[in-house]
């Protein structure tokens, strides 16, 4: 059995995994780590088992939670979920937790994508194509979102992928949209930047509370 050591932590691989099928049957399995973000990348297991920032990431992601889970249950739009749900895309040989995802009610109508049920307790896991993606940069995944995911998820078909990178200085929030050859970026003005898939023009904005601390709000405008 394969070990990988993360910044102390042991990730143990089995020695069967060898495709995207066991690693599917790894992850539904009881030795499958409860911590960390481990990731199917054609052909190779992605592992990141350092600690996330509270701000630049686990604050960005909750606000963009915040607003488009709330935009797609109050228009009815479909169903918005957040990072920890399993993504699988057998045809782009993806299996990963995207920081959010959004599944319109015509995907889930289409069956685009199918829900997978686990081992106990009903669905863990989407397979297919759903409407967009989105993931925050950190520190150890540029590469892998800004490269890998961004080249995997034009492949698996996904009509939008949100990108944004809040580390130090840095505030950028890209909406790339599906082209023929590759993603290509939406045309922003003033901040604003379009997405098709919500009708709906977003902004990101980041200011300081009382405190000092950085706080993030997405703004909406139709």
């Amino acid at each position: 059995m394969t070990t990988l050591v993360v910044d102390q932590d042991r990730v143990q691989i089995p020695p069967d995994l060898r495709d995207l099928a066991s690693f599917r049957r790894w992850v539904c399995s009881a030795d499958f780590p409860q911590a960390g973000r481990i990731c199917y990348l054609t052909g190779e297991v992605w592992v990141d088992m350092s600690k996330e920032q509270v701000f630049s990431h686990n604050q960005v992601k909750g606000e963009y939670t915040r607003v488009l889970g709330g935009l797609a249950k109050a228009n009815s739009l479909g169903r918005f979920f957040p990072d920890g749900v399993l993504l699988t895309n057998p045809d782009a040989d993806l299996s990963c937790q995207p920081d959010g995802m959004f599944v319109s009610r015509d995907s889930l109508r289409r069956r685009k994508v199918r829900l997978r049920e686990g081992a106990e307790e009903g669905p863990v896991e989407l397979e297919g194509t759903p409407d967009m993606v989105l993931e925050v940069v950190s520190p150890g995944s540029v590469d892998k979102d800004t490269i890998t995911l961004r080249d995997l998820y034009w492949l698996a078909g996904i009509q939008e992928y949100w990108l944004v990178d809040a580390r130090g200085q840095r505030l950028e929030f890209d909406i790339l949209h599906h082209g023929p050859r590759g993603y290509v970026g939406t045309r922003k003005q003033g901040g604003w930047v379009k997405s098709a898939v919500f009708a709906t023009s977003f902004r990101l904005l980041r200011q300081e509370d009382e405190l000092g601390h950085p706080e993030f709000t997405l703004e909406v405008r139709r």
